[in-house]
């Protein structure tokens, strides 16, 4: 099964329900997680794409956790298009497991600090919104800032189950959804959504016995007059590039520009993907001259 997400209606609410194992795999193998920080990042990527889902297309988001607990950031990028990154800021964290003997992610992420919000929709300011952290295991996180900085009520599910495949650590199920009341909806339909949610298996487990999207939304929203929306196929996709790179190396100032031509050699890791890039002694030199120049031209 692909990783997808599918849009619905019933009855005077919307729902966003999604796939994302493979996804979570791909960060796990670019990121090197451990069990803790696997969960942390699978869940917040989870989350981004969904939230991304009501965007339009060309727009994206950036969510980041900052609890100051021992992962220490957690950032996911994602588009409506269906693509998403992300990284934590210390994958090997180990931890106990929690009260309830599951991966302690609320510990791994922390409580002292917030969850933000920045959407990119083509106007010249970003738009930001957050709040503060409940219990930094993500799904409730995201309900709070739904509700406090956009003022919309909802219920977010969130999983990421981790096992191993042979002697490696893998996501064996990961997805996710976001419930959300329209204004008109009835306060019959609310008891029965309650009562629902309450009943309903967790989305890992979901996703770990063979249920897809439209299997999830119809767990969630059993019982209601289901109206299927669009289907989107969604993948772990980084934007960065040596070209990207070079834009960067650019913006330096003369003396660290300089002293990169001087060592002859430079290496460039983005943080999203882990992808590195090489720069040769000659190509630095070339990215100097051009700097140079450009900044001849703008003082006339």
């Amino acid at each position: 099964m692909k990783d997808h997400l599918v849009k619905a209606t019933a009855e005077g609410v919307r729902i966003y329900a999604a796939v994302t194992t493979d996804l979570v795999n791909e960060a796990i193998r670019r990121h090197d997680c451990h069990a803790v920080a696997a969960a942390a990042l699978g869940r917040t990527m989870t989350g981004a794409l969904l939230l991304a889902a009501n965007l339009k297309n060309q727009e994206a988001l950036t969510v980041t956790f900052d609890g100051h607990g021992p992962l220490g950031r957690v950032t996911a990028d994602a588009t409506p298009e269906g693509f998403v990154r992300g990284y934590v800021g210390n994958p090997h964290v180990d931890l106990p497991q929690n009260a309830q003997g599951k991966i302690d992610v609320g510990g791994g992420v922390g409580t002292d600090g917030t969850v933000t919000v920045t959407r990119f929709t083509g106007l010249r300011n970003p738009v930001t919104g957050s709040a503060p952290l409940t219990d930094g295991e993500i799904a409730d996180d995201l309900t709070k800032y739904l509700y406090v900085s956009e003022q919309t009520p909802s219920s977010v599910g969130l999983g990421v189950l981790i096992g191993h495949a042979g002697d490696q650590l893998a996501c064996i199920g990961a997805g996710g959804f976001i419930l959300q009341p329209l204004p008109d909806v009835s306060d019959e339909v609310l008891d029965r959504l309650e009562a629902n949610l309450r009943a309903v298996k967790s989305v890992s487990r979901m996703v770990d016995e063979g249920y897809d999207a439209k299997g999830i939304i119809a767990a969630v929203l059993k019982g209601f007059d289901i109206h299927y929306l669009t289907q989107t196929e969604l993948a772990f996709r980084c934007h960065c590039s040596k070209q990207r790179v070079s834009e960067i190396l650019l913006s330096l100032g003369e003396k660290d520009l300089k002293s990169l031509v001087e060592d002859g050699h430079a290496e460039a890791c983005c943080p999203f993907c882990g992808e590195r890039y090489q720069f040769t002694g000659e190509e630095l030199q070339a990215i100097y001259d051009h700097a140079m120049a450009d900044r001849r031209d703008a003082q006339g």
